[in-house]
């Protein structure tokens, strides 16, 4: 018997955070590398929202807090989601953790039995299915296509439920195609979801405040009430207000669920950290208006991305209305060959060829569930994407 779980093997490392370690390496050996791997704002922590987390400390707010959350959050989490979402909670009904990723962990340990099927539209966040296969579940990818903006479409939705279905996983704005479903968009999934009073709905609503173009962002309980009571929406700090190191994710939903997970989260992670908790009372709570002003620079490099990547020889660049993060297809750089002679088969060998030329580290489609495609975050410098878009640029025009 080997000494590794079975559950264990039937993972892979994170996408994600690999390419972006790959990047640090390189980098270590002194190569000029540009990494777009990694899902972080290169903005900093506002001031208001550090000085909250500065007082908690000196006020000796250090210890051990309630598993899921002190009390101030939660009635932040409770205002904000009435405030922007129109979604009535009690604190009873809050839940806090140590980041997005263990929400979903949670509810999927507490809920998921062997042979449960999860839905998870493809491309899809690296880690939606290995989460599920942890928890004992099936993933069930269902593929969008550029054509459709890479949304879920209802009757591809109505054909992936069976009766094993427990839950459908769904993140708009998407990581990694920054596509986001309209109100209308949403209501036709919706209306799927209520004819399957089994299938329960994960929603993933880290990117809610990164829409470009006058998009209104909507979430499934607020376009279709009849899903309350089996949603569970999720949300956090780390995309709208740069806190990634802060690790405090949140959610809201049936009481139930909620006890569950506490339950799952006591014998695992324990309590968020204290002071970030605080922190994120004050980001909640305090001044948004520089969450527009944000949103407006990454609309610049959004735009600036897609347009010279679709003057890169075969490439093809949607333009998403969210996130920041953009997923072209590279299907016109199938087959070719690189200036050493190496023939480009798949979405992983453009990208390893590509930091391998260039020193541009992407994550490759693959590892997103959807192909010939790559992912690019654009939550960097101007001067660093146009650097990046030119590089890639030469080495598109350098394959034969």
């Amino acid at each position: 018997m080997g000494f590794i779980s079975d559950a264990l093997n039937r993972i892979q490392p994170s996408a994600t955070i690999a390419a972006t370690q790959k990047a640090r390496d390189l980098k270590a050996l002194g190569r000029d590398v540009i990494s777009l791997a990694a899902g972080e704002p290169d903005f900093d922590t506002p001031d208001n929202i550090k000085e909250a987390a500065i007082k908690a400390i000196r006020e000796g707010k250090t210890k051990y807090t309630a598993v899921d959350g002190i009390p101030e959050l939660k009635a932040a989490i409770c205002a904000k989601f009435k405030r922007e979402n129109n979604l009535d909670y009690g604190p009873q009904q809050a839940f806090v953790a140590p980041g997005g990723k263990p929400i979903i962990f949670n509810a999927m340990v507490a809920t998921l039995n062997p042979g449960d099927e999860v839905i998870i539209p493809a491309p899809y966040w690296v880690s939606y299915p290995d989460i599920v296969l942890l928890a004992g579940g099936k993933p069930v990818p269902v593929e969008t296509t550029l054509e459709d903006g890479f949304k879920l479409q209802p009757e591809a939705l109505e054909k992936a439920i069976t009766e094993k279905t427990k839950w459908l996983i769904f993140n708009s704005p998407s990581n990694p195609s920054g596509a986001a479903y309209s109100h209308d968009e949403l209501k036709k999934l919706t209306d799927v979801l209520m004819k399957h009073p089994h299938v329960w709905i994960l929603t993933d609503d880290m990117y809610e405040h990164l829409t470009y173009d006058g998009f209104k962002f909507a979430t499934p309980a607020e376009v279709e009430p009849g899903l309350y009571e089996r949603t569970l929406t999720m949300n956090g700090v780390s995309k709208a207000y740069a806190m990634t190191g802060w690790r405090i994710g949140y959610c809201a939903g049936p009481e139930p669920l909620i006890k569950a997970m506490t339950k799952v989260q006591s014998q695992s992670t324990s309590n968020p950290t204290s002071i970030s908790q605080y922190a994120a009372v004050e980001a909640l709570n305090g001044p948004q208006d520089f969450i527009p002003e944000r949103a407006e620079v990454f609309k610049e490099r959004r735009d600036l991305v897609v347009s010279m990547l679709n003057q890169a020889s075969g490439l093809k660049c949607p333009t998403p209305e969210g996130a920041f993060y953009v997923y072209p297809s590279c299907a016109g750089c199938i087959g070719k060959q690189t200036t050493d002679g190496k023939v480009i088969e798949t979405d992983e060998d453009f990208a390893m060829a590509l930091i391998e030329a260039e020193g541009i580290s992407v994550v490759h489609g693959a590892a997103f569930g959807l192909s010939p495609f790559f992912r690019i975050s654009y939550a960097t410098s101007t001067e660093e994407l146009t650097d990046a878009c030119e590089r890639i640029q030469r080495f598109c025009a350098s394959l034969r």
